[in-house]
């Protein structure tokens, strides 16, 4: 995955025509006209963010595409059901094998010591103390079957298990009020989610796959599950976590990727 930059020479219909794809999908209410009503608002807003650009300025065509980004991101926070449920799948539709995918070639994802490994935790909990993988093993743990959707265009069926986060969240005392988690990792990854996809039923502390321990090239020791996410937004490898109300983006979101990243 490659940062995308925007081509210089592009028309305002095109750009708009472009943001109005991305966002459609996840306006699925039942009120029609309420959905009408946010994509003529995409419309209106992105014509008036970019009639100022010169759209051979490579800037300004980024700040106003980072503009519907912001736009993008807090409407996908709005419409987010948190008792809506991703698809799960029968373990015959599994994708064999599931595909690695990272910023990185397979043999360059890192190698962490299992008896070394501890989880650090810190922001707004109360418990800041450092969690062992035999005590993350002895929480209640969970298994689903559900789609890895992929930015770049492909999707894959996997089994993943482990602990609920929110779980996890309620067991530390974390600040459930507060809008932030972030994600720190081995591989020099990062990222953050919103508390309410945090708290979501099938959000995981995944430890396994397909019923054995996680393997190294699918995040070992954990990764944060969430079939509700874009998979730029599943951490893997994952050596800390933090709650918070500050902002702290993320690796691709840092580079114009958006933030919320629903699937």
């Amino acid at each position: 995955m490659n940062k995308r930059h925007q081509p210089p020479g592009l028309d305002a219909s095109s750009i708009l025509t472009d943001a109005r794809k991305i966002i459609a999908p996840h306006l699925q209410i039942e009120d029609r006209s309420r959905r009408s009503f946010l994509l003529r608002g995409l419309t209106l807003g992105g014509v008036a963010m970019l009639s100022g650009c010169n759209l051979t300025d490579s800037d300004s065509v980024e700040t106003a595409l980072s503009s519907m980004s912001r736009f993008n991101d807090r409407v996908q926070g709005w419409l987010f059901n948190s008792n809506a449920l991703a698809p799960t799948y029968p373990a015959s539709m599994m994708t064999r094998p599931f595909p690695f995918n990272a910023f990185y070639d397979i043999d360059q994802a890192p190698i962490i010591d299992e008896a070394g490994y501890q989880l650090e935790v810190s922001g707004l909990v109360a418990d800041k103390r450092s969690w062992r993988l035999d005590e993350l093993r002895a929480m209640a743990q969970t298994e689903q079957i559900t789609r890895h959707i992929c930015v770049e265009g492909w999707s894959a069926i996997g089994r993943w298990g482990g602990v609920r986060f929110s779980d996890f969240l309620n067991r530390i005392g974390a600040d459930t009020g507060a809008k932030y988690v972030g994600f720190k990792c081995a591989d020099d990854y990062y990222t953050s989610i919103d508390m309410a996809t945090a708290l979501h039923a099938q959000t995981l502390l995944a430890l396994t796959y397909d019923g054995a321990v996680l393997p190294r090239q699918y995040g070992f020791p954990m990764k944060l599950r969430m079939p509700t996410k874009l998979g730029y937004k599943n951490p893997k490898h994952i050596q800390a976590l933090f709650v918070s109300n500050t902002y702290s983006g993320g690796y691709w979101e840092d580079q114009g990727y958006n933030w919320f990243g629903g699937s």
